[in-house]
């Protein structure tokens, strides 16, 4: 009887024992997989709203930004085949000759041979060159593709920041006259002041109140056209408020020493440009087709009965020259050069006047902002000072409501004013051909 109950706890304990330890290991197993969910789950620009998330978004949505690995996989391979021993793939020659269809006296002849292509004088390493401006032509390209994008979302991005702070202001004197309007209903039931005033009260809250709701659709059309770019079509705006922070503002001194070739459009046209003089080149090279070097074994008998001889065949085949066709060739490969160049010049000084008028779009952004911080400070010292006299009857109603939308005007046009100076800061930066950070 015990040892039936000792044996019966024995195996009560080892089955809890085993209970519990599946239990751990499901638990353990269930937080491993959520962990390597969030880490391996991507960041959204909505979770993590800032503009170099957006950029980085929609530039992942880009076809060249999905056709960028299969353009570099062209590009070494075209390197590769500049650097192969011969221009074009050797073939291989096999032919036999035999009078069985009409005298079938014997006669054979098997022949087995190569065909060498071989390259033209100097056209390996020019076909090597235009292989690696190739190369650099797709990088450029893409930097270029990358810029264009980030002007885009820029546009974009600031154009939602300043709704939402509009949208902020908006709410902020909506709680101000709504603060006023409470105020002046408990002096009306004690009598301090008329109906009349309530009246201008209550019309200052329903500005207030159109104001916030006009704001509020603007913001969402703002959002609207952000929202594309960054790949959420189901999405809503943020609800917190994302960074407005400002880019890096960039240092001048670096650009004028490296000189306005760095940016990205003037580097892709000059990549460009190196193309179509590699293919130029090349195309003078190539004033003929590729030669090739013939080696050959024959095998053959004149009769029955005879032995069969054994005989070998080195010969060169070289074309002639292609004439005309060689010179429309070449004259389109320069005509190509010459307008890159060309157009280059002229990109070279649109740039060069982006990138003035955008620095000085950001030092009138920043004495903007001092003038409109220094504006609103006073202004919400006059709030401070008409509200405390309001309260003790010293000054009426329609006094308090002007200077409580002066203060409130101010202090839409100071942080107007950062999202503005921001902003510039971000032009200038596209104008310098730097992406968002």
């Amino acid at each position: 009887m015990h040892r039936r109950r000792f044996l019966a706890a024995g195996r009560w304990q080892h089955t809890a024992r085993a209970t519990l330890t599946l239990a751990l290991a499901a638990a353990l197993n269930g937080g491993l997989i959520e962990a390597q969910a969030q880490t391996a789950a991507p960041p959204t620009v909505q979770d993590r709203p800032t503009l170099r998330a957006a950029f980085e978004a929609a530039w992942a949505r880009q076809p060249e930004a999905q056709a960028l690995a299969a353009r570099r996989d062209a590009a070494r391979a075209q390197q590769q085949a500049a650097r192969s021993l011969t221009p074009e793939p050797v073939a291989m020659e096999l032919s036999t000759k035999t009078d069985r269809l009409n005298r079938n006296l014997g006669t054979r002849e098997y022949e087995i041979g190569v065909a060498i292509p071989l390259w033209l004088p100097g056209e390996r390493g020019r076909s090597q060159a235009l292989a690696d401006a190739e190369g650099r032509a797709i990088e450029s390209r893409t930097t270029a593709a990358q810029l264009r994008v980030a002007a885009t979302v820029r546009e974009a991005w600031w154009s939602w920041q300043r709704a939402r702070v509009e949208l902020d202001a908006a709410r902020g004197q909506l709680d101000n006259v709504r603060r006023i309007a409470a105020d002046v209903g408990k002096r009306l039931k004690a009598g301090d002041l008329a109906r009349a005033d309530q009246h201008q009260a209550d019309g200052a809250v329903a500005a207030a109140e159109a104001a916030v709701a006009q704001a509020e659709g603007s913001l969402t059309a703002a959002w609207q056209q952000l929202r594309p770019l960054v790949d959420m079509p189901g999405a809503a705006a943020p609800s917190h408020s994302p960074s407005a922070d400002a880019e890096p503002e960039p240092s001048p001194i670096p650009i004028a020493a490296d000189g306005p070739d760095t940016h990205a459009e003037l580097l892709s046209l000059k990549d460009r440009s190196a193309v179509a003089d590699g293919v130029a080149a090349l195309a003078a090279t190539q004033s003929r087709a590729s030669p090739e070097l013939t080696i050959a074994a024959t095998r053959d008998r004149g009769t029955y009965g005879e032995s069969y001889q054994q005989t070998f065949t080195v010969g060169v085949r070289i074309p002639f020259g292609a004439g005309p066709r060689h010179d429309a060739r070449v004259a389109s490969a320069r005509a190509e050069a010459v307008e890159l160049q060309a157009q280059m010049a002229l990109e070279r000084a649109r740039l060069a006047g982006e990138r003035e008028a955008a620095r000085a779009r950001a030092d009138a952004a920043r004495t903007q902002l001092a003038a409109t911080e220094r504006r609103a400070q006073l202004a919400r010292e006059s709030r401070g000072f008409f509200d405390k006299s309001f309260r003790l009857g010293e000054s009426d109603l329609p006094t308090r409501l002007r200077i409580e939308a002066e203060a409130a005007d101010a202090e839409r046009q100071a942080v107007r004013a950062r999202i503005e100076l921001a902003a510039a800061i971000s032009a200038w930066r596209q104008a310098l051909g730097l992406l968002p950070q």
